[in-house]
């Protein structure tokens, strides 16, 4: 299992909600959650074998900005 972390443009709960189906419908994510209060509106991803680069276009297309932070 990969953890992924993400900084996103995701700023209030009703974006999540908004978000939760694109999320939610991908098998191979395990868990998801996002940190609203930390400056880079964080995107926690737990995952078998996914690209991080297929979260960014998910949440993009959805509207959002999303880039993979490095750890």
């Amino acid at each position: 299992m990969d953890i992924l972390i993400f900084t996103t443009s995701v700023e209030k709960p009703e974006q999540v909600r908004e978000v939760k189906p694109l999320l939610t419908s991908v098998p191979a994510i395990t868990g998801w959650n996002f940190d609203l209060e930390d400056c880079d509106k964080i995107l926690r991803i737990e995952a078998d074998d996914i690209s991080p680069r297929y979260i960014e276009s998910l949440l993009q297309t959805a509207g959002f900005d999303c880039r993979e932070l490095e750890y």
